[in-house]
């Protein structure tokens, strides 16, 4: 294989396995992709790298380009932030230790979570990890498979709008940096940083504009911002940045297999912004066939 700056589209740059919360082996999901007219891909499950070894190879086996990518949990106030990084390099020190302690604290978040909801429902530890694979960096959507699994909920929809709601009272916080820290680590890498889904409706709403033009100063290359859970207006403020900061725009599913409705394609990057994301990495690279 190839590891060329060749690649065709079209792009989806932003798709789970079980190695994180995704309900599909990497290869699997690059079997879905392809199925769905793909031809470059990211895997970026969060806080990992574990899928690559698996996921490169099935992709260009496919024919298709598979860009290394990662989703970095990261946090602004109360506001979980989700930084994609593409092109980064896994053996940096500083960003593989970051990686680790904020999957380390996501295990004993969930124990937390899991020990508050056996107060009141029948649901153990041993049923988190049951819905877990070797390597995957557990999650709340593990303790909702779980509920799933125990007929507590019909789905994990069911579970992050009822019991796993913060208003519920169960849920606990889960160690992550800021997003300047973040971003710093994905740029020292050699990665590209994107904000991903960057403006929801509700709690997580966007971040201030000033905090969004500070990591732009710090390297932020960009937004995901054709994505399912962006709102309109939103997407008005993100445009307006990419055209006075001249930033790269993706779009993306989010595909996490059944654990959403999400499907490979359903958003796409073009292919001059593709371009863009490979010309500024530079601690990994493409994959082709």
């Amino acid at each position: 294989m190839s590891t060329g700056r060749g690649f065709h589209g079209p792009a989806d740059l932003h798709l789970h396995s079980s190695r994180s919360d995704g309900t599909e082996t990497p290869d699997a999901v690059m079997r879905a992709a392809h199925f769905h007219g793909l031809r470059t891909v990211s895997l970026t499950d969060h806080d990992t790298t574990a899928g690559w070894a698996d996921a490169a190879p099935a992709a260009v086996s496919l024919g298709m380009t598979f860009l290394p990518g990662m989703e970095l949990s990261a946090r602004h106030a109360w506001r979980s932030v989700h930084l994609l990084a593409y092109l980064f390099d896994p053996g940096d020190a500083a960003l593989a230790a970051e990686m680790s302690r904020i999957r380390d604290d996501r295990v004993g978040r969930a124990e937390r979570i899991v020990a508050n909801l056996s107060r009141d429902y029948d649901l153990t530890w041993a049923d988190v990890v049951a819905q877990t694979t070797i390597d995957a960096t557990v999650g709340r959507p593990h303790i909702a498979d779980a509920l799933v699994a125990r007929g507590i909920v019909a789905d994990r929809a069911a579970a992050f709008d009822g019991v796993l709601h913060p208003r519920e009272g169960y849920y606990e916080p889960h160690y992550a940096p800021d997003p300047v820290t973040a971003v710093d680590l994905v740029v020292a890498a050699g990665g590209v940083p994107m904000i991903a889904h960057p403006t929801p409706s509700g709690r997580d709403r966007m971040m201030p504009v000033p905090v969004i033009e500070e990591l732009i100063a710090h390297g932020l290359a960009g937004f995901e911002i054709d994505h399912r859970e962006n709102t309109e207006a939103g997407k008005r403020v993100l445009r307006d940045l990419v055209r006075r900061h001249d930033l790269i725009v993706t779009g993306s599913s989010d595909y996490h297999g059944a654990g959403k409705p999400n499907r490979p394609g359903e958003n796409t990057t073009d292919d001059a912004m593709v371009s863009r994301i490979i010309a500024r990495g530079d601690g990994s690279a493409p994959v082709s066939p």
